[in-house]
């Protein structure tokens, strides 16, 4: 009998289904990477349907193969990669406990050694992630594609809102805003706070019209430069799309990336010292079709195979 774990032999429609058919291992120990689930959208301010990302996403990501077309990189012959799960939620209703959930359950997936790729969720996850993830001392960088810069701060009295992660993370010492770069940022707001914070503390923040003038391989240039050689982490949020690619997200912007730009760009992204990343606001609710949810799976695997790159690299004391 075929083995179930090997992606060239195993059919697509059977088993259960895992982040790109690894295998399924709720302990991240002997790990090299760790994808991870992150089922909450407790921190939206308007759409909910995140919450049912992950599993959308695992479901179609049985389509992603081994190899890319481009790179050639094969993440699984670089890095043991497994799905460990996710995220196990007692207080998914109080955003100030789930928050805690979300950064204890990555405390062990770092303590273990191996670097977490994530697929949400709303974006307030990637804020109790960076809690487990990065160290005030040695704060980190961040590629960070969006149509909006996630740093306002408490709505209706949420302060886990899914607009605030990266004004709480810069706050707190976790990340470097000036090794932040945001890209794809657009679309009309209620006010400037969000967009003076990411400016006043020192982000690179490429507005749409910006991305469209510079070009891709400029913009790939630019976010090289603003990260450096620095511990970097890539959070994709699926808004940063056209919402023709990518329907399926709680707050949608139109006139965005293309899938195509989106790939190259990510692509552009080879070398960096990267230590994580993940894919959200895929809500599968919004999308009939089931595309976004695609385009969430097509997307973690481009940072997947990045991110195998790197530590492979770094365990190879590259």
């Amino acid at each position: 009998m075929p083995d179930p774990t090997d992606l060239t032999k195993a059919p697509r429609f059977t088993g259960i289904p895992t982040f790109m058919r690894t295998p399924y291992q709720p302990d991240a120990a002997g790990l090299d990477i760790a994808l991870a689930g992150v089922p909450y959208d407790g921190g939206v301010t308007n759409r909910p349907g995140a919450r049912h990302g992950p599993r959308e996403i695992r479901n179609s990501s049985s389509l992603c193969r081994a190899i890319h077309h481009v790179s050639r990189i094969n993440p699984y012959e670089l890095c043991s990669i497994a799905d460990v799960g996710d995220v196990p939620f007692e207080a998914i209703m109080q955003p100030d406990l789930a928050v805690g959930e979300i950064e204890a359950f990555y405390r062990k997936i770092v303590a273990a050694g191996a670097a977490p790729l994530s697929a949400g969720g709303d974006h307030s996850i990637t804020y109790p992630i960076f809690r487990a993830l990065a160290d005030p001392e040695t704060p980190i960088g961040m590629i960070h594609i969006d149509a909006h810069t996630d740093t306002w701060d408490a709505f209706q009295g949420n302060k886990f809102n899914h607009g605030a992660p990266f004004r709480h993370a810069v706050n707190d010492g976790l990340l470097d805003p000036k090794r932040v770069v945001q890209i794809g940022i657009r679309g009309a707001q209620n006010f400037a706070d969000g967009w003076d914070f990411s400016h006043d503390s020192g982000m690179r923040v490429i507005f749409m019209e910006e991305f469209t003038a510079l070009g891709v391989d400029a913009v790939i240039a630019e976010a090289r430069r603003v990260v450096g050689d620095g511990p970097t982490y890539i959070s994709f949020d699926v808004d940063g799309l056209d919402p023709v690619y990518a329907p399926g997200t709680g707050t949608p912007e139109i006139g965005g990336i293309t899938t195509l730009e989106a790939q190259a760009l990510l692509g552009g992204l080879r070398g960096l010292n990267l230590i994580g990343g993940d894919v959200v606001e895929v809500s599968p609710p919004f999308d009939q079709t089931g595309n976004t949810a695609l385009v969430g799976a097509t997307m973690m695997f481009e940072i997947l195979c990045l991110l195998a790159e790197a530590v492979a690299r770094r365990k190879a004391g590259g």
